[in-house]
């Protein structure tokens, strides 16, 4: 996010710097413009304790919300069941399977009138936990690994994410899709980030049922947009882009 809005004045927070679960510090400047990307992410988590996820993901949406400016509050396609087995447009009634999709939802809720409501799916970045660093870290130390193929999304790369988002300030306010072009499944993303990465690693394809996690999700969860949305490169480019950018 930081390069793509390098050209303005901006103030990159970490949770030391601000909690959301607490309100908002007072700012020498306030604000023009709130990009709210702090969340509770561990959805398996979630489901042991949806108050602690409540908390950010709803109470820190209202504190972000609080500031008075335009806020762009990033949600996910988690919001959403996968019943449809076509892809989600913003005109879809949500319809969570999880804790963790509850609180994101209800964050959406709290962003307020002045607010782009962003749904987007599978964010990965070169840095951190997240599958790509997760899959590249697993095939350095295995021949094989086991992966979900039943679960198929729109895996999006958080640069093209921060490229669209700019775009999308010249928008009306709103719940919008920004996600990356394409399709897969985890497993089908596991091998493509082996084969782009030159890594010799079999994926064993397995069930939601067979990796047994305390959280359900979305079978089918690929979003589309039916407004004037910017559009995202391929999943696949952005994985390249992603590994260029130095995994």
């Amino acid at each position: 996010m930081g390069e793509t809005f390098a050209d303005g004045d901006i103030v990159a927070l970490t949770h030391a710097d601000w909690d959301v679960t607490l309100p908002p510090p007072v700012f020498a400047e306030p604000p023009s413009l709130v990009l709210h990307a702090a969340a509770w992410t561990d959805v398996d988590g979630a489901e042991d304790d949806p108050q602690g996820a409540a908390a950010v993901n709803v109470g820190g949406t209202r504190h972000a919300a609080e500031l008075g400016v335009p806020l762009a509050y990033y949600s996910t396609d988690y919001v959403f069941d996968g019943a449809k087995r076509e892809p989600y447009v913003e005109s879809d009634p949500p319809h969570p399977l999880s804790a963790y999709g509850r609180t994101k939802l209800y964050g959406e809720g709290a962003a307020g009138e002045q607010g782009w409501i962003v749904r987007s799916s599978g964010p990965f970045v070169p840095v951190g936990k997240n599958f790509v660093t997760t899959m590249l870290r697993l095939g350095r130390e295995r021949e094989e690994v086991a992966v979900v193929d039943d679960q198929r999304s729109a895996p999006t790369y958080v640069g093209h994410l921060a490229a669209a988002t700019r775009e999308l300030l010249e928008r009306p306010f709103g719940v919008w899709h920004l996600a990356a072009a394409g399709d897969c499944t985890w497993a089908e993303f596991a091998e493509a980030i082996f084969a782009e990465a030159g890594l010799q690693t079999r994926v064993r394809r397995i069930s939601s049922d067979e990796l047994g996690r305390p959280a359900p999700r979305p079978p089918y969860s690929v979003l589309r947009s039916e407004k004037d949305a910017p559009e995202l490169p391929h999943w696949r480019e952005g994985l390249r882009d992603c590994l260029r950018a130095g995994v």
